[in-house]
């Protein structure tokens, strides 16, 4: 009799448990991507990229304002050849048809070469039930946060030509629905889902 009634207690403690902290906080996943940088902000790294001023602005000067790969996270150093596969990503794609700065870059080889920036961040969070989500029923995801893209070319270390691309406000919901739950999709799928990826 005292062991059903020490059995019974320990349940009810770990249902209080259990709704403690489902109350306290969500339990299901959040992820945040970070590529870092010295900017904080869309506008952070637009406003840098900005001051980058053709066939005038030097290594050195693009060190001040970011755009170093020795110093700064996350700047990739491109050599003419991946400058070619950047521009030209297929056959389609002819030599004449990139702007004359690029050409003349490539021309003189390796005195040609690029830096790639892509500084962000982006947030995502699951909403929803619970019990509906870690079974599979029903996912909603809310991603926010932003990305931004640089590419500048030089030649002998001036910049000769730049362009950039990127997202300043990252706002989005993703809703899945699956009606038999776990039962739906495959193994792979469901480990997956289970990591929040």
């Amino acid at each position: 009799m005292k062991r059903c009634v020490m059995h019974y207690r320990l349940l009810i403690f770990m249902l209080l448990v259990v709704v403690f902290l489902t109350a306290c906080g969500s339990p299901l996943p959040r992820a945040e991507e970070v590529t870092k940088s010295p900017w904080d902000s869309f506008q952070q790294a637009m406003d840098a990229y900005d001051k980058v001023i053709l066939n005038q602005t030097t290594v050195k000067e693009l060190k001040q304002l970011g755009f170093d790969p020795y110093s700064t996270p996350n700047v990739k150093i491109l050599s003419y050849l991946d400058i070619v596969q950047k521009f030209m990503p297929t056959n389609s794609v002819k030599l004449e048809h990139l702007p004359l700065s690029v050409r003349d870059c490539l021309a003189k080889q390796e005195a040609c070469m690029a830096y790639e920036a892509h500084p962000g961040v982006v947030k995502r969070k699951r909403i929803g039930s619970a019990f509906k989500d870690l079974l599979g029923f029903k996912r909603r995801t809310i991603e926010s946060g932003w990305r931004f893209n640089a590419l500048i070319v030089l030649v002998d270390n001036v910049t000769v030509y730049k362009v950039w691309s990127g997202v300043p406000f990252i706002d989005s919901e993703k809703s899945r629905r699956n009606p038999l739950g776990p039962l739906q999709g495959s193994g792979g799928d469901l480990a997956k889902d289970a990591l929040g990826i």
